[in-house]
């Protein structure tokens, strides 16, 4: 089964990577056409508003990565120019007070990154440091001398038994690995080496930096000078149980002369994003009360310099604020929000107030429409931003005055001569308690009125997280074959308030079921789905429920669990936070109450599954291990239910569509999938190699 399902995969891709047909290019979406796409990222206005250097991500097929690079555009004319390009990865492009000097971090030396700094007025660039490791969260000093970064720091780990010495020229096997932190793997590192985070300083003009943050503790960034340079404020977990307790981060003051660190909260939750304001009085930060609830809300405060007086300024926004910048004057701070499946700014007053004063803000993803994006702010209150659409990735925008003005178009050359899926929103009324549910529908590319589509149910991972009306990939893959997409924001999502977040505590997955096929029902009511041609999918917390869904019911005709968690007892005890899962998603670890973590596992439910399932994971995912997903398949195939297990090779959770191959492969080898069971339906595109 497997070898045809890889031999109709692998026709599936080739027909697009063929050479165009005579009549032209394609004007639908191809696979191929993923290594064509650009994305911006990261983008950093100027002091003065005029300029925004900015990460422009680019598809490379020649080494099948999205390649980053810094771009420098004018906020006045729009014109843009390559900054830093060439070999190797350039990013975290950071201005200097006076706007005249960039640093950023660049590969292009090849080694471990390393910072460099750029003088604007001459064009040139030079490294500043010779690390062993990346530096990240960089800081310029108030008076552009010196800049703050956070690095790793090896460190020895424990030692069990000796050996005697190997002679010389001997090869022996490599030594044992010996872990004893309790996350001792990352999704996004692997197995961690032993070591911790600190922060440095360095000169601007280059030299040898100076470790000013010592001891068994990881302090990172985003770090933030005060005005008169002396103190740097970062946040982190100091507490002798830190590894047990990841969110109850504190802000600390590290005095920059004597290295002394002082916690300035102390408070149960997290406290992080400290940000000193401009007249050195206050200092904003982001954080919660641990209630040990699955969500909490983000709210923004602020506090005396002394860490006196603390005060919430957004808890009457009922929205989870990230991003804080100061305003020049030190009376109101900027922050970014999610808002049913939208992203927008806001500009808080130390009184409470919130005014919105930009909106569709883009750019968290490539392959799937989840809400995010970026955005800095200069000191005129010139807002640089990502913004995307529906159909078209993240470019850069900048608000002033009030109007918002796109400056570039990345991908116009080639999207604007696709027939893209459009996109449709629909808010119904749940099944369960007639709470709107809000949903995006992408329309087949080839999309004509009356006609009815097989329907792709795309849900959404997390569980805590939301989609909108942002550019999808995968989506505008399954739309040019032929499928309308389905994307829901079932209880659960964010972006609606905490209530309707904690819908799901302790409680997942549930209801949500019931959100999902409310909204399918209401696709059929629309007249474009046709109820004889339902699939679904999804990843992570969508692939969870697409387990638990085909253990409920028969209706789709096919199914793509990608990513899953099937069993929480064995995910809580592998997963890469074992610290975190089990005491905020059930109130207990498995073996205080089994039953609960059990009631709710797909694997529970998988003796009901009669639908063709097909599983696919990263083969170095530790968020939802490889076994959960292994575990699923050896069932099904044990049930006798048609299966198939594709793994992405040297893909991690964050990274299975990371590279363009694997992307355009993943929704090539689920389209294929679901063609194979689209009985008595006509034949799609992609299936007939049109």
């Amino acid at each position: 089964m497997l070898k045809r399902l890889c031999a109709c995969l692998c026709l599936c891709l080739a027909t697009p990577l063929a050479a165009a047909p005579a009549e032209g290019p394609s004007r639908i979406l191809e696979p191929r056409d993923l290594f064509s796409l650009e994305i911006a990222a990261d983008p950093q206005i100027s002091p003065d508003g005029s300029r925004i250097a900015y990460v422009r991500r680019s598809g490379d097929i020649m080494t099948d990565r999205m390649r980053p690079t810094i771009w420098l555009v004018d906020t006045r004319t729009g014109q843009q120019m390559p900054l830093v390009a060439g070999t190797g990865a350039h990013s975290r492009p950071r201005w200097s007070p006076d706007g005249k000097r960039l640093a950023y971090v660049s590969s292009g030396e090849g080694g471990a990154a390393q910072l460099f700094v750029r003088w604007m007025d001459s064009g040139e660039s030079v490294r500043i440091t010779g690390l062993p490791d990346s530096p990240t969260s960089l800081a310029w000093s108030p008076d552009g001398r010196q800049i703050a970064y956070s690095m790793f720091v090896p460190g020895e780990g424990m030692t069990l038994g000796s050996l005697p010495k190997k002679p010389e020229g001997a090869k022996w096997a490599d030594p044992l690995e010996i872990h004893t932190a309790v996350s001792y793997r990352t999704d996004e590192e692997g197995y961690l080496k032993p070591g911790f985070s600190h922060i440095f300083l360095v000169s601007a003009d280059g030299g040898a930096p100076r470790q000013l943050s010592f001891g068994q503790y990881h302090d990172n960034g985003p770090l933030s000078w005060t005005p008169d340079g002396r103190t740097i404020l970062f946040s982190g977990n100091r507490s002798s149980d830190w590894e047990r307790e990841p969110l109850n981060t504190e802000v600390h003051a590290l005095d920059v002369a004597s290295g002394r660190i002082a916690a300035l909260t102390s408070r149960p939750g997290p406290d992080n994003d400290p940000l000193v304001s401009p007249d050195g009085r206050l200092i904003a930060f982001t954080g919660f009360d641990d209630k040990r609830l699955g969500y909490h809300n983000n709210i923004l405060y602020v506090m005396n310099r002394d860490g006196t007086n603390r005060r919430a300024l957004t808890e009457s926004l009922d929205r989870s604020i990230e991003a804080p910048y100061w305003s020049a004057d030190s009376r109101a701070i900027y922050v970014s929000y999610d808002d049913r499946g939208e992203t927008r700014i806001a500009r808080v007053g130390l009184d409470g107030s919130v005014r919105t004063v930009a909106e569709g803000v883009g750019g968290g993803a490539l392959d799937r429409p989840y809400t995010g994006g970026s955005y800095s702010v200069a000191r005129d209150g010139t807002i640089a931003m990502t913004s995307g659409t529906a159909t078209r990735p993240a470019d850069v925008a900048v608000v002033r005055g009030g109007t918002k003005r796109q400056l570039t178009r990345l991908n116009s050359e080639l999207l604007d001569g696709k027939s893209l899926g459009q996109v449709r929103k629909i808010t119904i009324p749940s099944s369960q308690d007639r709470r709107p549910v809000d949903a995006w529908l992408t329309l087949p590319a080839q999309y004509r009125e009356g006609e009815r589509y097989p329907l792709i149910l795309e849900i959404h991972g997390g569980p805590f997280s939301a989609y909108g009306p942002h550019f999808a990939t995968d989506n505008q893959l399954y739309a040019a074959s032929g499928y309308a997409v389905l994307s829901v924001n079932p209880r659960g999502s964010t972006s609606y308030g905490a209530e309707f977040a904690n819908l799901i505590h302790h409680a997942y997955p549930g209801h949500d079921y019931d959100d999902l096929m409310s909204a399918v029902d209401a696709a059929i009511a629309q007249g474009v789905a046709d109820p004889n041609g339902l699939f679904v999918t999804g990843g992570s917390g969508g692939g969870v429920l697409t387990a638990w869904i085909v253990g409920k019911t028969n209706r789709f005709k096919a199914a793509a669990t990608q990513k899953p968690v099937i069993d929480w007892a064995s995910f809580a005890l592998t997963a890469d936070n074992p610290a975190f899962f089990s005491r905020y998603w059930f109130g207990k670890y498995p073996w205080e109450d089994p039953q609960a973590f059990w009631s709710r596992s797909p694997l529970s439910l998988v003796g009901n599954v009669k639908t063709p399932t097909l599983v696919v994971v990263g083969s170095d995912d530790y968020r939802t291990p490889v076994s959960e997903a292994e575990q699923y398949y050896s069932a099904l195939q044990l049930l006798g239910v048609p299966t198939a297990l594709v793994k992405v090779p040297g893909a991690s959770h964050g990274t299975i569509a990371g590279r363009p191959s694997h992307s355009g492969a993943k929704a090539g080898a689920i389209l294929a999938w679901f063609e194979r069971y689209k009985e008595g339906m006509p034949a799609s595109p992609a299936a007939s190699g049109q």
